[in-house]
C-alpha cells in the first residue's frame, strides 16, 4: 500500500536540504558564469590589443612619413633661407661696393666745384655754383643713407655701446642745424640737460640728425624744438615740429624705405630713407621711436633710451673741433698727395693750388718716393688715400714715406670708406680721417692746424 502522507519533520528535513540545494546550484551557476565572463573578457581584451597594436603600427608610419615630409620641407627652407642670405649677403656687398665707387667722383665733383667757386667772382656764377654744390650735398646724403642700410644689412656695422653725455652731442646738432632752420625762418630751440645715455655715439648722431632734419625739412612755419627728460631709468629726447603733421593711417608707413611727406617750399623732399634708418638704428640699439602726431598741428618724436651714470664717463681730452682750431694760409706748403684716382687727384691738386699750395701727385707710395727726390726735400705735408691699386694702403704709404724722409712728416687720410675698421686703423696709426667727399673748409682748416 502507497505511503500517501510524510511525517513533518521529514518534510521540513526535505525542504532544508532542497533549499540548500538549490544554493549550492545557484553558486555553482554563478562561479560558471563568472568563468565565462573571465573567458570572453580574456577573449575580447585579446582581440582589443590586437587591434590597437594594429592601430599603433598605422599610427606610426603615419608620423614616421609626417615626420620625413617635415625634414624634408626643413631642407627646402633651410637651402632657401641659404640662398636668401647669400643673395642678401650679395646684394648689400654689390650696394656697398658701389656705393663706396660713387663717392669717388662725388668728391671730385665737390673739390673741383670748390676750386671753381675761388676762380668766380661774379654774383651769377655763385648762385649756379650753390645750386650744384646743393644737388651734390643732396646726392651725398642719398649715398651715405644707402650704405648705412647695407651696411645694416650685411651686418657690417656694429654698434659700440656706451655711457654717452648728451649735452655736447646736443651742441654739435645746434651748430649744425641752427643756420638751415634760420634760412628757412624757422626757430631752433634744443634744451640740452646734464644727463648721460648708453648708446652708440656715431649711430645716435645720425638718429638725432635725421629727426632734426626731417622735422625742419617739412616744416613751413613755426619751429622745431628738442629736448630731453628722465622717466624713471630712461631717458626720453624729444623733437617736436609745428609743421603739417601725420595722418595715423601714415605713421607707420613713413618709418619704411623710400616713403617721404610733401617738403616745405624752401627745401626740396627727401629720399625717404632718414626715418628709415632711425628706426634700423634704434632696432640695433634696443632703443624705442615713438610718434605722435595731429594732421595740421604737427609732430613729436619720442627716441627713448637707457639712462647712465655720469660718473661712468671717461675722462677722455677731446680735441678741439676744427672750427676752434687757430690756422693760418697754406700760400708757399708744399703738399704731397697719394691717390690712385685720377679726377679725384686731379680735382684734389686743383683745389690746394687754389690755396697757394705746391702740389706733387703719385697714385702710390712706390712713385712718391721716386717723387721726393724731385721735390729736393720733405714735404710739409702728406694727403693719402686709404684704399690704393692693388691692395695698398695709404697708411703704409705715410709709413714709408716717413721712414725715407727718417722725419714724422704731418700727414692725414681720405677715403670714402666708412667702416668702423678704416677709422680704427688710422686712428692707431695717429692719422686724422676726412671722408669723402671732403668738405673744402674742414680740410682747409685740418691742413693749417697740421702745418701750424
Amino acid at each position: 500500500m502507497t505511503r500517501l502522507w510524510q511525517d513533518p519533520d521529514e518534510v521540513e528535513q526535505l525542504q532544508r536540504e532542497t533549499a540548500k540545494l538549490k544554493k549550492i546550484n545557484a553558486a555553482l551557476m554563478s562561479r560558471v558564469e563568472r568563468s565565462m565572463d573571465q573567458q570572453l573578457n580574456a577573449f575580447s581584451l585579446f582581440e582589443t590589443a590586437i587591434a590597437l597594436d594594429r592601430q599603433v603600427r598605422d599610427r606610426t608610419y603615419q608620423l614616421r612619413e609626417a615626420l620625413h615630409s617635415i625634414e624634408r620641407a626643413n631642407e627646402g627652407l633651410y637651402r632657401a633661407k641659404q640662398q636668401a642670405e647669400a643673395a642678401s649677403s650679395l646684394k648689400s656687398s654689390v650696394l656697398i661696393s658701389v656705393t663706396h665707387d660713387l663717392l669717388q667722383p662725388l668728391n671730385a665733383a665737390r673739390l673741383t666745384l670748390s676750386a671753381l667757386a675761388e676762380m668766380m667772382e661774379t654774383q651769377e656764377a655763385g648762385l649756379l655754383i650753390d645750386q650744384v654744390d646743393r644737388s651734390l650735398v643732396t646726392l651725398e646724403d642719398l649715398l651715405r643713407s644707402l650704405l648705412e642700410i647695407a651696411k645694416l644689412d650685411a651686418g657690417a656695422l656694429r654698434p659700440d655701446v656706451r655711457p654717452l653725455a648728451l649735452a655736447p652731442l646736443f651742441e654739435q646738432l645746434r651748430n649744425e642745424f641752427a643756420p638751415l632752420a634760420a634760412r628757412q625762418g624757422l626757430s631752433l630751440r634744443i634744451r640740452s640737460s646734464p644727463v648721460a645715455v648708453s648708446s652708440d655715439a656715431m649711430m645716435l648722431r645720425r638718429i638725432l640728425q635725421n629727426l632734426l632734419a626731417n622735422a625742419i625739412r617739412y616744416t613751413r612755419s613755426g619751429g622745431v624744438v628738442m629736448g630731453c627728460r628722465r622717466r624713471g631709468n630712461r631717458i626720453c629726447v624729444q623733437v617736436s615740429d609745428t609743421g603739417p603733421g601725420i595722418a595715423q593711417t601714415q605713421q607707420e608707413a613713413i618709418f619704411r624705405e623710400f616713403q617721404r611727406g610733401e617738403a616745405s617750399a624752401t627745401d626740396q623732399a627727401g629720399f625717404g630713407l632718414g626715418l628709415s634708418i632711425v628706426r634700423r638704428f634704434a632696432t640695433v640699439l634696443g632703443h624705442e621711436v615713438r610718434l605722435s602726431s595731429q594732421v595740421g598741428k604737427g609732430s613729436t618724436f619720442v627716441l627713448e633710451l637707457e639712462a647712465a651714470d655720469l660718473a661712468e664717463l671717461s675722462d677722455e681730452v677731446h680735441e678741439p673741433k676744427l672750427s676752434e682750431r687757430h690756422y693760418g694760409g697754406l700760400e708757399g706748403a708744399k703738399i704731397l698727395l697719394v691717390e690712385n684716382d685720377p679726377s679725384g687727384s686731379e680735382a684734389m691738386a686743383a683745389l690746394l693750388e687754389g690755396w697757394g699750395c705746391d702740389v706733387a701727385t703719385t697714385p702710390s707710395a712706390a712713385d712718391a718716393l721716386l717723387r721726393l727726390s724731385e721735390l729736393g726735400g720733405a714735404p710739409d705735408a702728406v694727403i693719402a688715400d686709404l684704399h690704393l691699386d692693388h691692395g695698398e694702403s695709404g697708411l703704409s704709404a705715410i709709413a714709408d714715406i716717413r721712414e725715407h724722409l727718417k722725419l714724422d712728416v704731418p700727414a692725414m687720410i681720405i677715403t670714402a670708406d666708412y667702416s668702423e675698421k678704416a677709422a680704427k686703423q688710422a686712428s692707431l696709426s695717429g692719422l686724422e680721417v676726412l671722408k669723402k667727399p671732403v668738405k673744402p673748409a674742414e680740410m682747409r682748416a685740418l691742413l693749417s692746424f697740421l702745418l701750424s
